[in-house]
C-alpha cells in the first residue's frame, strides 16, 4: 500500500510536466545540376482540435522497441518509469485505433510494452476527446498499421534483460495475418521482475505534548511472473477482443529496522492475480456502433508482520470485481457537418472482503459494493472553408453506488484555426469527473508496522477537473501550450502523524482543489542528419488548499519548472547505428502539504539494425545513470514534521534483440480507463 502511495507522490508533480518529440525526418533530396531541393517531413499536424503527430519518423533512431516507451517522446509527453503523463492534464487516457475497452491502466501499459513500434501508423493527442470516444479529457489515440491478404504472416520476436539491483528479464511475440474479409492479431508477453527500494522516514511526533523521533530504514523486495495476452478476430465489421494478465507467483517482503525495532512483512498472493476482458463490436455502413464488454479481476492478498521472529498480525485482502458495458453510438454527415449521439452503461459489483488476524482485534470487513453509471451525449464536428475546424459536445452522467449518487453534466470543446503550415492555433476546453479506486473506498486498515498504517475512506468523493488548452504549432515543428486546471476536490494521500494516538496514518482524503497554470514549450533542432534533439521546457505553478485534512489545513503553492533535452546521433545519412543521450531536471516540487526536492537524470542509448534488409535489432539503453531519480519529502507545517528519503535504485541496464519476420506491417487493438482495481501492494 505504501509502495503505491509513494509512487504517485513521485508521478504527481509530473502529471502536469511535459516531455516531448523529437527529430526532423527528411524525406529526401534531388539534386538538379547544381540546386539541391530538401523535404522535411511535417512532425505535427493540427485537426479538429487535435494534434496529429508523426511518431514513427521522430523515434526511428532512437532505442525504443515498443509503444509504451515511443510514446514518451511526443509532444508535450512524459513517460516516467514507465506512467505516462501529458502536460496541461491531470490524467491522460490511451486509447488503439480510435477505441476504448475496459482493463486496468498496469494491464494497458502491459500491452503497449509488448506491441512492436513497428506497428506505429501515427499518434493523435486530444486535450478535449470528443464524447464519441467514451473518454472524458485528454486521450492519446495510437493508431495502428492495417494488414491486408496480401502481407501474409507479419510478425516480431522481442527478448531482454534488465538488470536494476536484481535481474529482470522477459520476451514478447507479436503477429498478425488477413485472409479474404478476415483479419487476425495476437500478442503475447512473458517476463520475471523482481524489484527493490528503499525508504528512510524520520517522524518527529507530537504526541500528550512532546515530541518523539521515530526513525525507520525500509527495504522492500518484490517479484512475480508476468503473462499478458491480447487477441482479436475481425470479420468485415464485427471484431471480438480478449484481453487477459496472469501474474502469478507474486510475492514480496520488507525489511525495516529502526527506532522501534527489526520488522519484516511477508506479502503473498494467494493464487494468481487474473485480469480478462471480453469485448465485442459492430460498425454498420451507415454510421451505427453497437458494442460492450465484460471484466473480471480477482487477487487474494496476504500479509504477515513479525518483530524479531515474534508473529505481531496478519490481513488477507480479496477482491473479486464483475463489470459489464455496454454503449450505441450513431453518427450522420450532413454535408461539411458531422453529428454524434450515443447513450453508455456500466455496472460493476465490487465483491472485497479483508481479514485480520489475530480474529479478536480484527477490524476488517466484508461485502459487495455496486456501481452504476450511465450517460447520453450529444456532439457536432465541422470544418469551415476559411480554415477554422471544431467539435463540440455535451454529456450527462448518472452515477450511483451504495453510498451516494449524482448527476454531472460535462461538455467538451476543441477547435483548430489552420490556414497556412506555418501558423496553427487550437483551443481545448474539457470537464473530467476522477473516480477513487475500488479498494479505496472500503473501510480497511492496512498496517506497514506497528506505528504506520494505511486507512480505507467510505467518504471520499470523486472530483470534478476543469482544464483549458491554449496552443501554438509553428512550421509543424515547434509547439507552444498554455494550459490551466482547476480540480475541485481533488484527492491527497500524505502521511498524518495522529495527536490521538502514536500512530503515522496514510489516507486518501479530499483536499478543497488544486489549481495549475502553465506553459510548455517543445523545439526540436537539428544539424543535418548527425544530430536531432528536442528540448522541452515547463513552467507552471501549482496550488493545492485544504480547509481539512484530518483536523489541520494547508495552502501549499509553488512555482516548479521541469525542463528535458533529448539527442539522437548517427554517423552517416544510412548508419545502421544510432546512439542518444537524454537529460531531464525538475525543480523543487510539492504534493498537498509535502515538499518534495528537485531530480535529475542522465539517460543514454545505442540502437543497432542489422541482418537481411535489418531484420535484426539490438538496443542497450542505460537509464538514470547517476541514480538521481528519486525524491526527499519534507512535511513541517501546523505540527507534522516528517521527512522520507527515497533511495530507489532507479538506475537500470537494459538489452533486447528483435527479430521481425516477412516483413511486418500490421494492426492491434485495444486500451482503457483509469486503473481503479488492486487491494495495493
Amino acid at each position: 500500500m505504501k509502495r503505491i502511495f509513494i509512487i504517485f507522490i513521485a508521478l504527481s508533480a509530473f502529471n502536469h510536466l511535459s516531455a516531448q518529440s523529437e527529430n526532423t525526418d527528411s524525406t529526401g533530396s534531388r539534386q538538379l545540376n547544381e540546386v539541391v531541393v530538401t523535404g522535411e517531413k511535417p512532425q505535427v499536424k493540427g485537426q479538429d482540435g487535435m494534434m496529429v503527430v508523426d511518431l514513427p519518423s521522430i523515434v526511428k533512431d532512437k532505442p525504443v522497441s515498443n509503444i509504451l516507451e515511443a510514446l514518451g517522446y511526443l509532444p508535450g509527453v512524459v513517460n516516467n518509469n514507465g506512467m505516462i503523463g501529458l502536460a496541461g492534464a491531470t490524467n491522460v487516457t490511451i486509447i488503439l485505433n480510435g477505441e476504448l475497452t475496459n482493463m486496468p491502466v498496469q494491464n494497458l501499459y502491459q500491452l503497449l510494452y509488448t506491441t512492436p513500434v513497428d506497428r506505429l501508423k501515427t499518434v493523435e493527442i486530444m486535450y478535449t476527446a470528443p464524447a464519441k470516444y467514451h473518454v472524458n479529457g485528454a486521450v492519446i489515440n495510437v493508431v495502428l498499421k492495417t494488414p491486408t491478404p496480401l502481407d501474409g504472416l507479419q510478425g516480431q520476436v522481442r527478448a531482454g534483460y534488465n538488470q536494476g539491483h536484481y535481474g529482470s528479464y522477459g520476451g514478447a511475440l507479436a503477429a498478425t495475418y488477413a485472409v479474404n474479409d478476415w483479419t487476425f492479431d495476437l500478442n503475447y508477453g512473458l517476463s520475471h521482475t523482481k524489484g527493490w527500494n528503499r525508504e528512510q522516514t524520520f517522524s518527529n511526533h507530537l504526541f500528550e505534548g512532546k515530541r518523539t523521533l521515530i526513525e525507520d530504514d525500509m527495504r522492500r523486495i518484490s517479484e512475480n511472473w508476468s503473462n499478458s495476452i491480447y487477441t482479436s478476430a475481425t470479420y468485415k465489421n464485427w471484431r471480438i477482443t480478449y484481453n487477459g494478465q496472469i501474474n502469478s507467483a507474486a510475492k514480496g517482503r520488507s525489511l525495516s529496522y529502526g527506532t522501534l525495532g527489526s520488522f519484516v512483512n511477508f506479502y503473498n498472493c494467494h493464487g494468481p492475480v487474473n485480469f480478462h476482458n471480453i469485448a465485442l463490436r459492430y460498425s454498420a455502413p451507415f454510421g451505427l456502433t453497437v458494442g460492450g464488454d465484460y471484466t473480471y479481476y480477482e487477487e487474494k492478498r496476504g500479509q504477515s508482520l513479525f518483530q524479531d521472529s515474534d508473529y505481531l498480525l496478519g490481513e488477507l485482502n480479496k477482491q473479486d470485481i464483475n463489470r459489464w458495458h455496454v454503449y450505441l453510438d450513431r453518427q450522420h454527415q450532413l454535408g461539411k457537418w458531422q453529428l454524434n449521439y450515443g447513450v453508455e452503461y456500466q455496472h460493476a459489483d465490487d465483491s472485497s472482503s479483508q481479514t485480520a488476524y489475530p480474529i479478536e482485534d480484527s477490524e476488517g470487513f466484508s461485502g459487495t459494493t455496486s456501481e452504476d453509471v450511465a450517460d447520453a451525449y450529444i456532439g457536432v464536428q465541422h470544418s469551415f472553408d476559411w480554415g477554422l475546424s471544431f467539435n463540440v459536445s455535451a454529456k450527462g452522467e448518472y452515477y450511483h453506488n451504495n453510498f451516494k449518487h449524482n448527476w454531472n453534466f460535462i461538455p467538451q470543446f476543441g477547435a483548430t484555426y489552420y490556414k497556412t503550415p506555418k501558423s496553427i492555433f487550437q483551443l481545448n476546453l474539457s470537464t473530467i469527473r476522477i473516480y477513487p479506486l475500488y479498494w479505496e473506498l472500503r473501510n480497511g486498515t492496512s498496517h506497514i508496522n506497528p506505528y504506520a498504517k494505511v486507512l480505507g475512506n467510505p467518504a471520499l468523493q470523486p472530483y470534478l477537473n476543469y482544464a483549458a488548452q491554449f496552443s501554438y504549432i509553428f512550421k509543424q515543428k515547434y509547439v507552444a501550450t498554455l494550459y490551466a486546471q482547476y480540480a475541485d476536490k481533488a484527492t491527497v494521500q500524505l502521511p498524518y502523524q495522529s495527536p490521538d494516538e502514536l500512530s503515522l496514518i496514510y489516507q486518501t482524503i479530499n483536499m478543497n482543489y488544486k489549481r495549475t497554470v502553465g506553459l510548455n514549450l517543445n523545439v526540436p533542432f537539428n544539424i543535418g542528419y548527425i544530430w536531432n534533439a528536442t528540448a522541452t521546457a515547463n513552467i507552471f505553478n501549482q496550488r493545492e488548499k485544504a480547509d481539512r485534512f484530518h483536523d489541520i489545513n494547508f495552502n501549499n503553492r509553488k512555482w516548479i519548472f521541469y525542463g528535458e533535452l533529448n539527442n539522437s546521433l548517427k554517423f552517416t545519412h544510412d548508419s545502421p547505428v544510432s546512439i542518444s543521450v537524454d537529460f531531464t531536471y525538475i525543480s523543487p516540487s510539492i504534493q498537498g502539504s509535502a515538499d518534495l526536492s528537485a531530480m535529475w537524470k542522465v539517460d543514454a542509448g545505442v540502437k543497432w539494425q542489422f541482418g537481411k534488409k535489418r531484420c535484426c535489432e539490438l538496443d542497450l539503453q542505460a537509464n538514470d545513470i547517476f541514480n538521481r531519480w528519486s525524491p526527499t519529502m519534507t512535511i513541517n507545517h501546523a505540527g507534522q514534521d516528517y521527512r522520507m528519503k527515497v533511495r530507489d535504485m532507479a538506475r537500470n541496464l537494459k538489452l533486447t534483440f528483435i527479430w521481425r519476420f516477412n516483413g511486418f506491417k500490421p494492426k492491434n487493438d485495444s486500451n482503457i480507463d483509469t486503473s481503479r482495481f488492486g487491494t495495493g501492494k
